[in-house]
Formats: structure tokens, sequence, C-alpha cells
């Protein structure tokens, strides 16, 4: 019969491309669940609920871990978003705690995903640092604006992977104005907190 061959070629592609769809749902599902995890994490961190905040991260890594056993070849495309969203809380929870923002290595994500969580982590410093204006603690605040422009100085140099690493450039455009206003508004407060004092003491 003349499809004879094509028949069981078929249903070998079937077979194949089942899995395949059952993986990519699997995926689906799970990176959301990672990406909603660090989102609460982030927010517990910026409450000061840090064992709330790191509980959080813990379930996160445990779903990004059978995730990423998960996603083969064409579907580790999955896991950037994740990823991204856990560099970016764990980057987060290690500068509120004043300790070393963790490596690559120690996170086990992709270099496209370390460098986009970073890149994000930036725009939550900014906030941080508005909070503790706010709350008055301008030499917190100052520490954590000396990370902020770090970071930024030491992702910088990234813009020219632009092509590789989808979004670089654009995300470190928007992180220098966030730069930029952050230092604007923390050294008006020092000026403000100078005057304050040397009126004080007349």
């Amino acid at each position: 019969m003349a499809l004879k061959n094509i028949k069981s070629s078929l249903q070998g592609i079937s077979k194949s491309l089942k899995a395949s769809n059952a993986s990519r749902e699997f995926l689906i599902k799970n990176t959301r669940d990672v990406v909603i995890l660090c989102s609460h994490s982030i927010i517990a961190t910026h409450k000061g609920d840090l064992r709330l905040a790191k509980q959080k991260i813990k379930k996160a890594e445990a779903v990004l871990k059978v995730n990423q056993k998960k996603a083969k070849n064409e579907f580790k495309k999955y896991l950037i978003t994740p990823e991204q969203e856990f560099v970016e809380a764990n980057s987060f929870l290690a500068v509120v705690e004043n300790k070393e923002i963790p490596s690559l290595k120690s996170l086990n994500v992709s270099d496209e995903s370390y460098i986009l969580g970073l890149l994000d982590c930036i725009g939550e410093l900014k906030r941080l640092v508005l909070d503790n204006i706010r709350n008055g603690q301008l030499k917190e605040a100052d520490r954590i604006f000396n990370v902020m422009e770090n970071l930024y100085q030491a992702l910088y140099p990234f813009a020219m992977y632009d092509k590789i690493v989808k979004e670089t450039r654009r995300k470190l455009d928007v992180n220098r104005i966030l730069v930029e206003e952050t230092r604007s508004v923390i050294t008006e407060e020092i000026r403000r907190n100078h005057f304050v004092k040397a009126l004080a003491e007349k």
C-alpha cells in the first residue's frame, strides 16, 4: 500500500509531538508558579518579612529545579523568565541583608537569565532607596544606592550583546534613568539634612 510507510512515520511523529506538547504545557504552568513565588518573595522583602521571603524563594527553587530537568532543547526558552525572576528575588534579598549578591553558579541559571535578573533588581533597589528615605533611614538609603549604581555600572558593558541577550539595551536605558533619578533624590535629601542640621546648630 502506498501509504504504509508514512502511516508508521506519522504515528511516531504523533507520539513524539504528544510528549512534547505535554512537556510544554507542564512548563507553562510550573514556570508561572515560579514567577508568582518570586514576586511574593520580593513583596515580603520590601515589607521586611525576610523569613517569608526566604520561604518563597526556597519553594520557587524546588519548582524551578523540576522545570530545569523537564526543559530539553527547544523548551529551554521557557526557563528564561522564571530563572530571571529567581535571580531578581535572590539578589534583592541579598542586598537587603547586606550580603554579596549570589553568583551565577550558586543560582544555577542560564547566563541570559542571570543578566536579565540583575537588571530587573535595579528597579526594586530604587523603590527600596525611596522607602528608606521616607522612613528617615538616609544612611541605609545611601548604602543601597551605592549597590544600585555599582550594579548598573557592572552590567552596562553587556549592552553590546543586545542581539544575543534580548532586551539588555532597553533595560539598561531604563536603569540609567532610574539611577540618575535616584541619585538626584538622595543628593537632595542629603543636602536638606545638612541644611536642617546647620539651622539646628545656630
